[in-house]
């Protein structure tokens, strides 16, 4: 009897731990869950519903909001306002395939020769890759400030490869920009096409960029992917789940 006893006591014992332990284990859940909001409001750019700001860094959840800007005009000109990046927005135009409905022009961006209308996709992309890479990379590696950004031209209505039969190219909806060089504010002149093989500054700025592009844009092609971009990169913002980085 006094065994049976003691086994009770012991075993009273053993479920009032167990309950403390399972306590103990709740609160440290809840704990923990409130410490991660706190961490994650404070942090923007890893909170997936907070409204995209192109201010913020870039976090676990910029490239999800990125994406969701596809297709959705509204809210990708409301996160241009957000960000107090200028812009304006020009009325469609053209026909067909061919047809610009989401016309963007950013007003202070460092485009030469001119900066031309883009899809608003196109346009955050460009700003996010300015401001959170090229700009850091000419001051870090080339010790100058960025002057201009020179492109060859965003829209073009014709198809890949300049086929008859091919896909339609992103350029013929202005939903891509060729890049081909980047003036310093000390005058000098790096370009994709003397600089990709160049001195060792040249090269590693060069990549710097075309790496840091991949993080605001769906599909990045360099000298990398084929000879017919030796001398610029492709940036469009066309599927941004199945792009190329090269």
């Amino acid at each position: 009897m006094a065994r049976k006893k003691t086994t009770r006591r012991i075993n009273r014992r053993i479920g009032a731990f167990s309950g403390d332990r399972r306590m103990i284990g709740l609160l440290a859940l809840i704990a923990l869950g409130v410490g991660l909001w706190s961490w994650i409001s404070v942090h923007p750019e890893h909170n997936p519903w907070a409204p995209l700001d192109l201010r913020d860094p870039i976090g676990i959840a910029t490239a999800g909001k990125l994406a969701a800007l596809k297709g959705d005009v509204e809210e990708c000109r409301l996160a241009l306002s957000r960000s107090e990046v200028s812009f304006r927005a020009l009325p469609s135009t053209g026909s067909g395939v061919c047809e610009r409905q989401d016309r963007t022009q950013l007003d202070a961006y460092p485009l030469s020769p001119n900066t031309p209308s883009v899809t608003c996709p196109v346009a955050v992309g460009l700003e996010v890759w300015r401001a959170k890479n090229v700009e850091p990379a000419a001051r870090e590696i080339l010790g100058s400030d960025l002057d201009q950004i020179e492109h060859l031209g965003a829209y073009s209505c014709r198809r890949l490869y300049g086929g008859d039969d091919g896909p339609w190219s992103e350029h013929a909806s202005s939903n891509a920009i060729d890049i081909s060089a980047f003036v310093l504010k000390d005058g000098r002149r790096i370009s994709v096409l003397g600089g990709w093989d160049g001195d060792n500054d040249e090269q590693r700025f060069l990549r710097e960029v075309r790496d840091g592009a991949c993080t605001a844009f769906a599909t990045v092609l360099s000298p990398d992917y084929n000879a017919a971009h030796a001398d610029h990169f492709h940036l469009d913002q066309q599927g941004r789940w199945r792009g190329v980085c090269r």
